[in-house]
């Protein structure tokens, strides 16, 4: 894992070392995702699938070629059922208005989780408002694990989708998504999986998953920001209507009516953003050149010897500890504001998160405020983490 490979990482924050410990915010890019930008705007840039010059045959293969290795690095039946986004909300967003036309009814139910991102709560409140459905989520346990019996007794005839998340932004858990699937499939309902979280840090395999959808961002793997997916089983994808109308994803216009485009690109108007698809592919390629189980092995090593760390620190309240986590962790020092420790990490130079992390609802059920919150990438190591323990101690030694 080379910081060499990302630039930004030899910046100075207030004339320290930069610590980035925000990754489950947004990653830093490394040099050939970055090369990538600058070689699709100097050398082929063109609108794609439209023209029969060489720069638009070009700057074509390069944004169906990014398709492949998306469908590839997922292990997707197709490149068909990869729609490109602008990130997870903007899937989420997609999908809950598509399956909202098509199958969502007044009184129909859809169930999200209690750990979920906002990106994954409001477009289904929205859903439920236009269609006068009903919203409902699985409960959390003590330890803040979900309620899977609670979540058995939520399914009924009534239920047409769940979408839970696969790590949660905040706690940094792995959930229960494969027997969550099942007990969906079991009642015959399509299950949708927020993986932004996960998708950057582990080996994400669909068809292995059996989900029906998945939506995901690059910015979160080491990609560029506007551009995301979202994946769908075939089935599903020809079922759904389009959710924006415009260029690209028509097959026919007339006055009289329209007819669509086949898959994928009934669900992509307008000109894509080709570039960001490039530079996305060149990120796959980072991360696959470095191989999952290395990457893996790495973040939960970092993890482990983070929160045995923070652990020995008194005052220091470490939120789902101990569970199995996806380089995420979420704590709190005493009384002390969240957004006070993170000040005082910032003035020495290391960046993390603090706030409700757009998960109001799950921080309302812990009781607290918000919670400070470090997040790993590939890049971060075991100097990063002495260098924020002993700026935290710091922090706490002026705070209280």
């Amino acid at each position: 894992m080379n910081k060499a490979d990302f630039p930004i990482l030899k910046e100075k924050v207030h004339g320290r070392e930069l610590v980035y410990l925000d990754n489950a915010a947004t990653s830093q890019k490394p040099q050939p995702v970055l090369d990538a930008i600058v070689e699709a705007y100097s050398r082929w840039n063109s609108n794609i699938h439209r023209g029969v010059h060489h720069l638009s045959q070009v700057a074509t293969s390069k944004h169906e070629g990014a398709r492949q290795a998306v469908a590839d690095f997922i292990n997707a039946r197709e490149a068909e059922e990869i729609v490109f986004t602008k990130g997870t909300t903007d899937a989420i967003n997609a999908l809950a208005f598509a399956i909202g036309e098509a199958f969502i009814s007044k009184g129909d139910e859809i169930i999200v989780s209690g750990v979920e991102h906002h990106s994954n709560i409001v477009p289904w409140q929205m859903l439920c408002e236009r269609k006068k459905a009903v919203l409902r989520h699985i409960p959390l346990r003590e330890d803040l694990s979900l309620d899977l019996e609670a979540f058995r007794g939520l399914l009924s005839d009534r239920t047409k989708l769940v979408s839970v998340a696969h790590v949660s932004n905040v706690l940094g858990t792995i959930q229960p998504i494969e027997e969550i699937i099942h007990l969906a499939h079991a009642k015959n309902v399509p299950v949708c999986i927020d993986g932004a979280q996960s998708v950057p840090h582990m080996h994400v395999d669909v068809q292995a998953l059996d989900c029906d959808f998945m939506a995901f961002s690059g910015h979160k793997m080491y990609g560029p920001t506007g551009i995301g997916v979202l994946y769908g089983k075939r089935e599903w994808l020809e079922k759904l209507p389009p959710h924006e109308g415009g260029g690209e994803m028509i097959n026919h216009v007339r006055w009289s009516g329209t007819t669509y485009n086949e898959l994928p690109y009934k669900f992509e108007a307008g000109t894509p953003n080709f570039v960001g698809s490039y530079a996305l592919s060149k990120a796959i390629d980072y991360i696959q050149a470095l191989g999952w189980e290395a990457i893996e092995a790495h973040e939960r090593e970092l993890t482990e010897y983070c929160e045995a760390q923070l652990s020995a620190i008194e005052g220091v309240h470490i939120y789902a500890e101990h569970q199995p986590k996806a380089g995420v962790i979420s704590f709190n020092v005493g009384t002390i504001h969240p957004f006070d420790v993170g000040t005082l990490l910032d003035q020495q130079g290391v960046a993390v998160r603090t706030g409700h992390h757009c998960a109001e609802p799950l921080i309302d059920a812990m009781g607290v405020p918000g919670t400070v919150r470090v997040s790993f990438g590939l890049y971060n190591d075991k100097a990063d983490v002495d260098a924020f323990i002993t700026a935290l101690k710091k922090a706490q030694s002026i705070l209280m």
